[in-house]
């Protein structure tokens, strides 16, 4: 009886105390994904609540009418009035939190089906999201690689030298064996699965978040995740009318202009978007590497009703721009840190004989289909074409160099000009490379440009089906066909009037090239060579892949699971239209492989802080198109199989209202993989190394090692963010190797398929110890600093061709180097809803000096000159100096 009473009372009481109740869900603006564990507290009290994995609360309330705060860290707060008179219950509707710089709830994505978007506390992987508000800090020069240093285990390298040359390094693994996707569009290479940033040089203005993904991910497609998979999502539907115009300026004379405007949703659903810039500079840090681009991008979404929304999105990026390939440590030393091999003068003006240019439209449509409350379908379809290359030297001049290090073009011009002429038709024309030509007077020399031309259809559909509140189901279906033209044309005579091409099969007597083609900005998607014109090779390849995939889920409140799989046929065939002569033999044997992967991985919350997560996964990956032929023909590569990945990863998170913290162990083992890159050697040791490329098969890696990431908000003003990441990566057996020359194509004596002994040697090119600790401190509402520490250590040189052939060798260990950028932005309220928008940044604050990475491996011996413990004769770059930016973006 006592007992009864007692709940009696407590019952009345709650029902005097409890006034109503608050409902609703918190989203992530920038994902459109749910913040499960973000806190929900009614102001001034300690009446709160968390959400759950769906991002969902219910809150009782005392009060009647109050104010409730929603809280996550890395996010902005929000707070919204409540009145809940007479018991009522509530519903706040959906929630979306923004990032802490600059919230951007108005933006919508479409296409959610196929982008794999993580989410913390549920997905069971360690992944990272780069904001819109860290994006659009990123101003002036600094790339879209730079956005990710903030990211464990990502080391964005300058590699190249050039404007777009930078790469992104994941867990040790270069960028083809990371995917990248846009929009849920994989954007890999399909030859070789490498990133070109370049082309990419609009993403960092377009995109409105991206997600790391590290290791395997959570990705339903079959691709390149060895290291991991970085989600692109770009602005796509925008409710809200809104539009910016900005001017940036940079070190080395870069200038960015860029206007942006959006119409936000019309009456009957539509909504487009429209950005369009244009950038040039001088290079960031090397000599000669000027460049210039142009950046645009168009987005119609319409959403008819609350079932169908669909966006179409249209993006390109032409650019052109000089490069710096690694020079030795000895000449950066004699002529300067930023000297490049590759340039001098022209008739008075500079010139590169090694400069990239490429323009590369993108279609990528998006269809979200919301077919019944429990089924969804959302496909994307792409298209695009590329049409460029790189330019560099061909034939040879004995005097190439200058006692500044720049090469004599005028002498080599000169010298062109005073080579004996040959009768053709009549006329007397000075050609190059002509077999009457005398040895000792050499063969003439000109640029010429690597064209690799290509046109890319794809599309991704995915059916989601939500079985119960606890278990989902996803089928899906990915497609992608691609077709590349491959060969060299002259790009600069240089005082001759052609050029002789022997080497073409389908023509016996050999022939002599007349044209030449510019490299300005726009002039090569629209004037490619002609089939008589080209010289060197000339190839081509058709590649298709069909795949199928699936992903069971289970979740509750506490726990969470996935497993997934994938099965794929891929087919290659290739075409040679130099090495043949009958074009029965032109075309290769179609090689089709199929692959496969499977991959699962559980999640359990402890409570509403901690939870803790386990994933592995196996796949069995198709080799790339560059791999499958031997020695540049249509011979099959017999040592070329399926590549196997195994990955197993353990996690740890915490989360409250001021610390988020995660901590991650992997590891990944990588066999049957092979690889193919540019390598320059001096095999005559005349002081000139000259551009061979090096073909590694069977390579077996074992990449081990573990992760921390957290963020600390003490207060509203001051974000406190950190990282660090210690790993082991070793090669775990022993290739072999092919070694070409880059003008024939022919393979070096002694050097096919022989023997490179790396059993237990460190893979090199990315630090296998890093360390960062990231400040932003809110002085005003509209004022704040931000400051950034990252320190680099245990870094080693590449594996080249040549310092393995005997048991033995050892690999060259760089120096460790930290860096330190600091920024401020600061933002003008002005009438009418508009503002100016301050943003400065300098990177690399104390100019150090670094070596980021080599691509030699000479070990130091007695007597040899010494940079800091490195033989410098060791080619390398050298990093960036002290680089600046400002920009002015005036918003309406």
């Amino acid at each position: 009886m006592r007992k009864l009473l007692l709940l009696a009372l407590f019952l009345t009481s709650a029902t005097i105390f409890a006034q109503g109740t608050l409902t609703g869900t918190v989203i992530d603006s920038d994902m459109n994904a749910p913040l499960p564990g973000a806190t929900v507290m009614v102001a001034g009290t300690n009446q709160g609540t968390t959400t759950d994995f769906d991002g969902n609360f219910s809150l009782d309330v005392d009060s009647a009418k109050g104010k409730v705060s929603i809280t996550f860290v890395g996010y902005q707060k929000q707070t919204i009035n409540f009145n809940v008179t007479g018991g009522a219950t509530q519903n706040l509707g959906t929630i979306e939190l923004g990032p802490d710089a600059d919230a951007l709830s108005e933006v919508i994505v479409i296409g959610k089906g196929v982008i794999d978007v993580a989410i913390g506390r549920q997905t069971p992987v360690a992944v990272s999201t780069v904001k819109a508000g860290e994006i659009q800090k990123s101003s002036g020069n600094m790339e879209f690689p730079q956005l990710l240093r903030s990211v464990p285990s990502v080391y964005a390298n300058t590699s190249g030298g050039g404007y777009g040359d930078s790469e992104i390094r994941v867990r040790g693994f270069d960028q083809s064996n990371t995917a990248f996707l846009l929009n849920g569009q994989p954007i890999n290479g399909m030859e070789d699965g490498n990133m070109y940033w370049s082309n990419w040089q609009g993403v960092k203005d377009i995109a409105n978040a991206v997600q790391v993904q590290r290791g395997l991910g959570a990705s339903k497609l079959a691709i390149s995740s060895v290291g991991g998979t970085v989600n692109i999502v770009t602005q796509t539907y925008n409710n809200v009318e809104k539009g910016y115009v900005q001017q940036e300026i940079a070190n080395d004379n870069y200038t960015k202009s860029t206007a942006y405007y959006s119409t936000g949703k019309n009456d009957l659903g539509w909504s487009s978007t429209y950005m369009l810039s244009y950038w040039q500079g001088d290079g960031n840090f090397y000599e000669g590497t000027s460049g210039k681009g142009i950046t645009y991008f168009f987005s119609v979404g319409y959403k008819p009703s609350d079932e169908h929304a669909f966006n179409l999105l249209i993006t390109g990026a032409p650019q052109t721009h000089g490069q710096a390939y690694q020079g030795s440590i000895a000449e950066a030393l004699k002529y300067g840190k930023d000297y490049n091999e590759n340039w001098g003068y022209k008739d008075g003006s500079l010139y590169n004989e090694r400069t990239n240019f490429y323009h590369k439209p993108v279609l990528n449509l998006n269809w979200d289909w919301n077919i019944s409350s429990q089924t969804d379908l959302s496909t994307v379809i792409y298209a695009s074409t590329g049409t460029g290359g790189g330019t560099g030297p061909l034939g040879g001049y004995d005097n190439k160099y200058n006692e500044n290090g720049q090469i004599n073009f005028d002498e080599i011009i000169a010298h062109n000009r005073n080579l004996p002429t040959t009768e053709i038709d009549g006329q007397e024309y000075r050609v190059g490379n002509h077999p009457d030509l005398e040895e000792e007077l050499g063969n003439g020399y000109i640029t010429r440009a690597s064209m690799n031309n290509h046109y890319w259809v794809g599309g991704v559909s995915n059916f989601n089906y939500e079985i119960n509140d606890n278990w989902e189901f996803n089928v899906g279906a990915d497609y992608r066909y691609y077709h590349g033209d491959h060969y060299r044309q002259v790009t600069d005579f240089l005082g001759l009037d052609g050029w002789y091409e022997g080497r073409n099969a389908s023509i016996p007597g050999g022939q002599t090239v007349f044209a030449n083609y510019d490299v300005n900005l726009l002039d090569p998607t629209f004037n490619r060579a002609r089939n008589d014109q080209q010289i060197g090779y000339s190839n081509s390849e058709d590649i298709s892949y069909i795949g199928g995939f699936g992903q069971i889920e289970y979740k509750t409140d506490l726990f969470s699971a996935f497993l997934q799989g994938a099965l794929s046929s891929q087919s290659h065939t290739r075409y040679d239209y130099f090495v043949y002569s009958l074009p029965e033999n032109q075309e290769s044997e179609k090689i089709t492989n199929t692959g496969y992967n499977i991959k699962g991985g559980l999640n359990y919350n402890i409570n509403d802080q901690h939870n803790v997560f386990v994933n592995a996964g196996y796949y069995s990956r198709q080799p790339f198109h560059d791999n499958l032929f031997l020695n540049f023909t249509n011979d099959i590569n017999p040592l070329t199989e399926n590549e196997e990945i195994t990955g197993v990863e353990l996690g740890y998170g915490f989360q409250s209202e001021l610390v988020s913290l995660n901590l991650n162990a992997y590891y990944t083992k990588w066999g049957n993989r092979t690889d193919t890159s540019t390598r320059f050697i001096d095999f005559d040791e005349d002081g000139v190394d000259e551009e061979y490329l090096a073909n590694f098969n069977l390579l077996e890696q074992t990449h081990m090692g573990i992760e921390l990431d957290f963020i600390f908000k003490p207060t509203e003003e001051l974000t406190i963010n950190g990282l660090a990441s210690i790993g082991d990566w070793k090669y775990s057996d022993n290739p072999v190797q092919s070694l070409y020359d880059s003008e024939n194509l022919e393979v070096v004596p002694g050097f096919e398929n022989a023997i490179s002994y790396i059993d237990g040697e460190k893979v090199g090119n990315a630090p296998q110890t890093s360390v960062g600790l990231g400040v932003d401190y809110k002085i005003l509402d509209n004022l704040s600093v931000d400051a950034d520490w990252y320190y680099y250590g245990d870094i080693y040189a590449g594996i080249d061709p040549i310092s393995f052939t005997e048991e033995g060798g050892e690999v060259v260990e760089l120096p460790s180097y930290d860096l330190v950028r600091i920024g401020a932005s600061y933002n003008l309220p002005l009438s009418n809803n508009t503002s100016l928008d301050f943003r400065a940044n300098v990177d690399n604050l104390f100019n150090e000096v670094y070596l980021t990475s080599l691509s030699s491996n000479r070990p130091a011996a007695q007597g040899d000159d010494l940079y800091k413990g490195i033989n410098t004769s060791n080619r390398g770059y050298f990093g960036f100096d002290r680089q600046w930016s400002f920009s002015v973006k005036y918003n309406f």
